[in-house]
């Protein structure tokens, strides 16, 4: 450990996961009612989930499920109201401000819109450069050359680092930022809807890109999407959630090819052509989403999805369903589906 890195050294087993969140809340100040009275909103329920080193994690779920608010408390932006994270055996809430700064180049972001992400008066070698000068990971004589290396490795041409972003299309500039991310040699990065803000014919590009360097590279991908053929095609294991909980975990093969949830079955019912190659379109085009995710201000008792949920029981009302091992690595926050897992 170097004068720029005091973060204290791991134990001698290699801690597993890499990351670790463990009942994870984050409430955000509002008013509600006629009266506006203050209240707290809460974007994160509970959230509990793990990913292991060089592993492809999936988030997904309908917009306003807590996928971006969680993506920003894992890396501690912002701050959990309640839980913890712990990122290489570290938990980062409790670790001084010199050790996190010093840890935070280890876990980077990748975020939604290229063209806001980048600061439109400066060079794009400046900005990657940024992490490697402030983490001192290179004399300053030899960063141009590293800023070449890592444009050359998300395929663009070094001699175009003296640009500026308003030069490059949203492709290259999604490009620009995940070369700006892999600047720290990080062995986290977590993307947050990265190709959703792009044309549909660069976003398989940046899609590749980013599983070559997984790859290549070893990372650790968290990848946030409501887009359920990217991430069937990019990671190990995915999390659903809905209104700020896991509702379901499985590696990624068996939850497409057989979702146990009555949400993730609904969520793949309503994704076009998702389940056209399986054989069971027709049941699974049944179950598809009904009405609107209700407000997080004012949440259903007992199991959140039951209002929308074509198996619901009066029972459904009364209790928050936890998620449960369902076997083969799964876990599922649905007891009436546990039940029947148990009885099969």
């Amino acid at each position: 450990m170097n004068a720029h890195s005091p973060v204290p050294p791991a134990s001698s087993v290699a801690p597993t996961p890499l990351l670790r969140a463990e009942g994870l809340e984050r409430g955000f100040k509002g008013r509600s009612g006629l009266l506006g009275r203050a209240s707290t909103v809460l974007a994160l329920r509970g959230v509990d989930f793990t990913l292991a080193r060089g592993e492809a994690v999936g988030v997904v779920g309908e917009s306003g499920c807590g996928k971006s608010t969680l993506a920003r408390v894992l890396l501690h932006l912002t701050p959990a109201s309640a839980g913890r994270v712990t990122f290489d055996g570290h938990d980062l809430a409790a670790l001084p401000k010199p050790a996190l700064r010093a840890l935070r180049r280890r876990m980077q972001l990748v975020f939604q819109d290229p063209f806001a992400s980048l600061d439109p008066r400066r060079s794009i070698g400046a900005q990657i450069g940024d992490g490697i000068a402030i983490h001192h990971l290179a004399p300053a004589g030899d960063i141009p050359a590293k800023v070449g290396e890592l444009l050359a490795q998300v395929g663009l041409d070094p001699a175009h680092a003296g640009r500026l972003p308003h030069e490059f299309s949203g492709g290259q500039r999604q490009r620009i930022a995940i070369a700006r991310a892999l600047a720290t040699g990080p062995d986290l990065l977590v993307a947050d809807e990265p190709v959703s803000a792009l044309d549909v014919s660069v976003q398989a590009q940046v899609v590749n890109l980013l599983k070559d360097l997984r790859t290549r590279l070893g990372l650790g991908l968290l990848f946030i999407s409501h887009d359920l053929h990217v991430v069937r095609h990019l990671c190990d294991r995915v999390v659903v959630m809905y209104l700020g909980r896991v509702v379901e975990e499985a590696p990624a093969a068996e939850l497409f090819a057989n979702p146990l949830h009555p949400y993730t079955r609904s969520l793949l019912a309503a994704t076009p052509s998702m389940h056209a190659r399986d054989g069971s379109g027709t049941e699974r085009a049944k179950a598809g989403l009904a009405g609107e995710m209700p407000s997080p201000a004012n949440p259903p008792s007992g199991c959140a999805f039951r209002t929308r949920c074509p198996r619901a029981l009066p029972s459904c009302a009364d209790t928050v369903p936890v998620l449960a091992d369902a076997g083969a690595g799964r876990r599922i926050a649905c007891p009436p589906v546990l039940s029947e897992i148990a009885h099969a």
